[in-house]
């Protein structure tokens, strides 16, 4: 069996990784994928904490399920923006949408 602090270990690690490439990447397409990852370890830490604290009930998982389908309807929300920009701008940069101020 795992111990839960490695479960913490790796949401943790998902998290930083995720902030890092959201702050680093000008590629929109790049920022959802790291936006994913900072959502994935929402979820593992939903997960965790339920095995912590309520061990035989799964309140955790219930709400990891709810935070799986809005990051799904997110990500479809997101990629259809990401495909109009780069219909219009003919780029996926950030930089791109800077012209949209004007």
């Amino acid at each position: 069996m795992v111990p839960v602090e490695c479960f913490f270990v790796l949401s943790a690690l998902l998290f930083f990784i995720g902030v890092f490439g959201f702050i680093t990447r000008r590629n929109l397409l790049a920022m959802l994928i790291s936006t994913e990852l900072i959502l994935n370890a929402v979820d593992i830490n939903f997960a965790a904490f339920n095995r912590i604290l309520y061990p035989g009930e799964l309140e955790g998982f219930f709400f990891t399920l709810f935070a799986i389908g809005v990051a799904a309807a997110e990500t479809a929300v997101a990629v259809a923006i990401i495909i109009n920009v780069y219909r219009h701008f003919h780029s996926d940069n950030v930089n791109s949408i800077q012209e949209l101020k004007n």
